[in-house]
């Protein structure tokens, strides 16, 4: 793993208070933890995090699954240090289940519009890389290429199903590792990016991390983190087969990232619910409630940035 790698890094001098006259400038960065043949700013840094929290108990990336461009930019305003564009999320948006109905083009375009939104690095659910070595390859470049500096690759078999529902099965570890296998080259053959290997069994696998789903308690959580020399991932879901403990008692567990898949859905299906039943019952008793000023709702959609874009040209 290199450290500390020079990246020319080209950039508009208007980002940084200089002259808008769309003249350009060279600068040098120094990237810590580069992998692939073109490094990228965004991998290097959620690759760092991931280190530091693995070598640090007190510290863990904790972070929300996200569906679009404005739930990543929420999320990204409430401190969250990255996004993960979860399969199950993006499927819930789309109002089918996480059961294979999402291709990688359509989580593309979704990384492609949560890039453009958010400064923070895109971990994204990349599935069982839609096919064979080749596809896994494939869809790599693509993540990669629109925006994603991490990927999670699992060792279902396809259709792939949420990790807690019923009706799953894995791979064979040699059909597993050629998916990891074709991921690795295609990130050292090309953009730097997070590989992360998601297995529903309990298998290890030469990645950048591990992602070990639906551990049913404290203890086998544990022993996994202490077999494996790598950062781990957990993944907790109210309700799910794994225990639902805090992200603090995660870190103490030795685990260096958590994701929290069913929040938002949760909550959307929630609020939506309650603000539709309360629309039903206000058109017989007055004015639809007010669930936020109108000040409020053009800030959250991003229009009071767009207007301020406005008076500056």
């Amino acid at each position: 793993m290199a450290a500390g790698v020079p990246y020319p890094f080209h950039f508009d001098p208007d980002s940084s208070g200089g002259p808008r006259d769309g003249t350009s400038r060279t600068v040098t960065l120094t990237l810590k933890n580069v992998r692939g043949r073109i490094p990228f700013p965004q991998t290097s840094r959620l690759r760092t995090m991931m280190l530091e929290a693995r070598n640090d108990p007190t510290k863990i990336l904790a972070h929300a699954c996200t569906y679009d461009g404005l739930s990543s930019r929420l999320v990204e305003e409430a401190g969250f240090p990255m996004v993960f564009v979860s399969g199950f999320v993006v499927s819930s948006s789309h109002g089918v289940p996480d059961a294979g109905y999402i291709a990688m083009q359509e989580m593309c375009d979704k990384i492609q519009e949560i890039y453009r939104q958010v400064s923070i690095p895109i971990m994204a659910d990349g599935d069982t890389g839609y096919g064979g070595p080749m596809n896994v390859k494939r869809t790599v470049e693509s993540f990669a290429a629109a925006g994603a500096a991490g990927i999670m690759i699992e060792d279902q078999t396809w259709p792939k199903r949420c990790g807690h529902t019923k009706g799953k099965d894995v791979v064979s570890r040699g059909e597993a590792y050629a998916r990891i296998q074709a991921a690795v080259d295609a990130r050292n053959e090309g953009r730097d990016i997070f590989i992360m290997g998601r297995t529903d069994a309990l298998m290890r696998i030469g990645v950048d991390a591990v992602f070990v789903e639906a551990l049913p308690d404290r203890d086998a959580m544990k022993r996994c983190a202490e077999e494996i020399d790598i950062p781990v991932f957990a993944n907790i879901i109210e309700g799910g087969k794994t225990e639902n403990i805090s992200a603090k008692e995660l870190a103490e567990l030795g685990y260096s990232a958590v994701a929290y898949p069913w929040t938002l859905v949760a909550a959307h299906l929630k609020s939506v619910r309650d603000a539709l039943d309360g629309l039903k019952r206000s058109m017989l008793t007055g004015a639809p409630p007010m669930i936020l000023s109108y000040d409020e709702v053009c800030e959250g959609v991003g229009f009071k940035k767009y207007w301020v874009g406005l008076i500056l040209d």
